[in-house]
């Protein structure tokens, strides 16, 4: 499996930034080819793509998530892929994004495109609008502060 793995650093509290990467139907204001992202429950996912033409979907399950620190995830049909994302407060109003995505590409193409590096510049992008929408608007979209342990939902504390 390819990995990437970037960082953004954004010039926001922790809490917010984390609230807004929770609201995933959110995605696609600012990751470069995707359509649609469904939430179908607290842990899974469905994801709709367009890139260059071709159209993907897929299923996902989030194995894990610690408010303010990390969402992690798994595809469970489609395109192999998985990640996790974790934020690190680096002061009262910084924070630090990293992904860290593990993907299998499929077809020549694919491949060609993850050994140029289009994947990781990909992923760079999609931070880098992240950033920018969420430091224009200050505030998150939404919420959610539940956490996830084995794929599981946890209490859902008001933290």
């Amino acid at each position: 499996m390819a990995t990437v793995e970037k960082s953004i650093e954004i010039d926001l509290p922790v809490r917010p930034v984390y609230n807004q990467w929770t609201q995933f139907e959110e995605f696609p204001r600012f990751m470069e080819g995707v359509t649609e992202v469904r939430q179908i429950d607290d842990t899974h996912l469905h994801w709709k793509v367009d890139i260059d033409g071709k159209k993907e979907e897929w299923n996902a399950v989030i194995t894990s998530q610690v408010p303010d620190r990390e969402i992690a995830w798994r595809s469970t049909s489609g395109a192999e892929n998985a990640g996790t994302i974790t934020f690190t407060p680096l002061g009262p109003d910084r924070t630090r994004v990293t992904a860290a995505i593990g993907y299998e590409p499929e077809g020549v193409v694919e491949k060609a495109g993850s050994k140029l590096g289009v994947i990781s510049r990909r992923v760079e992008g999609d931070l880098k609008r992240f950033k920018d929408f969420i430091e224009s608007r200050g505030v998150a979209t939404g919420a959610w502060r539940g956490e996830v342990s084995g794929g599981a939902v946890e209490e859902n504390t008001a933290f």
